[in-house]
């Protein structure tokens, strides 16, 4: 369980990236790969490996290309009432979902312990592809799927596979099941309290 996390907390590290614009010509393969070593980079650079600094933070941000197709992921995450918001709102949406990502994996990231990570070539299929690899830690092997689609910028990333599970699904359970006992704007106001505690506690 724990490596899963690590693991988790490593490919969320992509949703930090600020948003550059990702090279059209670029394949999919390119795109993760690229992406995950330059995250890699920035942890193994660390003066102290056991945290994640403000500046360690700053560094993955500009370290990362935009990869993420955060509408995409908000949207597929929300659901059915994703289609009952407006221009703004789905804008808005877009952002909590973004720094959801961030802060409550960004800090896990202190777990990281050298663990290699090795890529298959990428399965294209029309505008839509897949990337498998697998992260190795010692013995064990934890298979990673990234899900990309070709957008105006190049392939990005809509969801991730771990061991099989989806990481859209999961939070899509997590949104419906608070759905199912309130609004969304219940869910948002939900959203943005746990937002703002995960970012008080990485100050702290």
């Amino acid at each position: 369980m724990k490596m899963i996390r690590i693991t988790f907390a490593l490919l969320m590290a992509l949703a930090c990236a600020l948003p550059a614009m990702a090279s059209a010509e670029e394949g999919p393969r390119t795109v993760i790969e690229g992406t995950v070593n330059n995250i890699i980079h920035v942890l193994e650079a660390r003066t102290d490996k056991t945290v994640i600094s403000p500046e360690d933070r700053e560094a993955i941000r500009h370290a990362i290309e935009g990869r993420f197709d955060y509408e995409a992921m908000a949207s597929r995450s929300l659901g059915k009432p994703w289609k009952d918001l407006d221009a703004g709102e789905r804008t808005r949406f877009t952002g909590i979902f973004r720094d959801l990502l961030e802060y409550s994996y960004g800090n896990r990231l202190s777990d990281y312990k050298g663990q290699k990570v090795e890529f298959d070539d990428a399965e294209i299929k029309g505008e839509n592809a897949r990337v498998k690899s697998k992260v190795i830690d010692g013995t064990r092997e934890t298979p990673v799927e990234y899900r990309l689609h070709q957008t105006e910028t190049g392939w990005q990333v809509y969801d991730i596979r771990i061991e099989g599970t989806s990481m859209v699904r999961t939070f899509y359970q997590d949104f419906q099941s608070q759905l199912d006992t309130g609004s969304y704007t219940d869910l948002v106001k939900s959203l943005e309290t746990k937002i703002a505690d995960l970012k008080a506690k990485a100050k702290g």
